[in-house]
């Protein structure tokens, strides 16, 4: 998984200073509640119905063990003892006081986290496969790409103050996992004719008041030109984007207004005109990005009985994995989905003693890794087979065995009314109460897979 150099590391030191400094600023009385706003939303810091909300960047949804135990210690120290693990691989923490948040804000610093870029009309966290990099249907690694966007994206001056939010997806397989053409841009890694590695570059997609499938904008770009495509897309958007109806100021609505041949070719106008030696990222730097997502090494293992014998004798043990088990590249490896979804349990809510549950087990079991998925569940991506047995005893211990990933009870739901002061309705008790009612794992196994998805408002975050 990719580590901060030092450049990172001081780039988030200084902007945690900063923030303190506002929020200083603000208790004062030196700034305004107007003032303060957009300030705030830049680190990440809402202003929801009975407190404070911090949410908190988790780069395409990788952890490392270390990051997750901060993560509940926060949970712990400044907040009511969970976390809230959001549809964007994001965690928010929905009762934090004012004057507490710059000291969570030097928490997160100390484990290379930051809240920067999880608000705010600009690029939000760059989202991809939770499988990235060991699934078995997986042409590249998309994380690597995913990292180099959010690069490019951080702190870019063109592009901080968007006519609205802005959000990217990114899959190297063949099944989406990422959802990429519900994205104001979604990317897909292919192979050109000619067998080279780049691009299919889709824009416009969303929910909300205006749903759109995204529509392809580009069959193949190299991935040597993704930046400045992407640059010269953006650049688009920040033209003609409607800053003057917030209801029709995404991509989709810019795309749907102009039509997609029109857009493509002011699209292309700007990709000519754009220095694409000052924005495409040179191959050297590349390949010191991708050789940080070098895989771990995983023993080579030969697959005892234990398994087999256990998943014939143990219904549940068989449930769980034949719902929460997926194939490795590996094949003496599996990746495993923790869900957060056990019925009556608030969807996507982990408390302090899971987290750590779960970072004990990445350090155990996971090569130190953890994912967030946008189906707001946690994967451990690297479980030898013959572990399988342990991992499963011990997240029942800590309530997070439930076997319905992908079943009617693996419910995503926003916070609604509870949490959110945009919402109109509580959508928490109605995915609740739907999940009791098909508790029984036979009934949901008996319905097969099915989605679904729980908004509290119109604008279906």
């Amino acid at each position: 998984m990719y580590q901060y150099n030092e450049f990172d590391k001081a780039f988030v030191a200084a902007r945690a200073q900063h923030f303190r400094s506002l929020v200083e600023r603000r208790l004062a009385g030196d700034l305004t509640e107007e003032q303060f706003k957009p300030l705030r939303l830049q680190n990440g810091l809402y202003l929801q119905l009975h407190a404070y909300m911090l949410r908190i960047a988790i780069p395409y949804g990788v952890l490392a063990a270390r990051q997750m135990r901060q993560l509940a210690h926060i949970a712990r120290r400044w907040d009511r003892g969970f976390g809230h693990f959001t549809t964007r691989q994001n965690i928010q923490f929905n009762w934090i006081a004012l004057d507490q948040a710059p000291d969570i804000i030097d928490a997160l610093a100390d484990v290379d986290m930051h809240a920067i870029q999880t608000s705010g009309n600009c690029i939000r966290n760059v989202t991809t496969d939770p499988y990235a990099g060991v699934a078995v249907d997986e042409l590249e690694d998309p994380r690597i790409w995913a990292e180099i966007l959010r690069q490019w994206s951080t702190n870019h001056p063109e592009f901080l103050f968007l006519p609205r939010k802005f959000k990217i997806a990114i899959t190297g397989a063949a099944e989406d996992r990422a959802a990429i053409k519900f994205h104001d841009i979604g990317l897909k890694l292919v192979k050109s004719t000619g067998g080279q590695t780049g691009f299919r570059v889709y824009v416009g997609g969303g929910q909300g008041r205006s749903p759109y499938i995204a529509q392809e904008l580009n069959n193949f770009v190299p991935k040597g030109q993704l930046l400045s495509y992407l640059e010269a897309t953006m650049r688009v958007y920040n033209l003609h984007g409607r800053r003057d109806n917030i209801y029709k100021a995404r991509i989709k609505s810019l795309v749907n207004a102009l039509g997609i041949d029109e857009f493509r070719r002011q699209v292309d106008q700007q990709w000519h005109s754009i220095d694409h030696d000052t924005v495409d990222m040179p191959p050297e730097s590349v390949a010191r990005i991708t050789a940080r997502f070098a895989l771990p090494r995983l023993e080579t293992i030969s697959q005892s009985t234990a398994t087999k014998a256990r998943r014939q004798a143990d219904p549940a043990f068989a449930g769980w994995l034949a719902h929460n088990v997926a194939p490795h590249r590996n094949p003496n490896y599996a990746i495993v989905t923790v869900s957060l979804k056990e019925p009556g349990q608030v969807p996507g809510d982990a408390t302090a003693d899971q987290m750590d549950a779960v970072a004990d087990l990445a350090e155990c079991y996971s090569s130190g890794e953890i994912r967030v998925t946008y189906q707001q569940n946690l994967v451990l991506p690297y479980v030898a087979r013959d572990d399988l047995s342990i991992v499963f005893d011990r997240l029942v211990k800590v309530g997070l065995a439930t076997a319905n990933t992908d079943l009617i009870t693996d419910i995503i739901s926003c916070p609604g009314l509870d949490f959110c002061n945009l919402a109109n309705a509580r959508a928490i008790p109605i995915a609740q109460q739907i999940a009791l009612r098909f508790r029984d794992h036979k009934q949901a196994s008996k319905i097969g897979p099915l989605r679904l998805n729980v908004s509290g408002c119109i604008n279906a975050c």
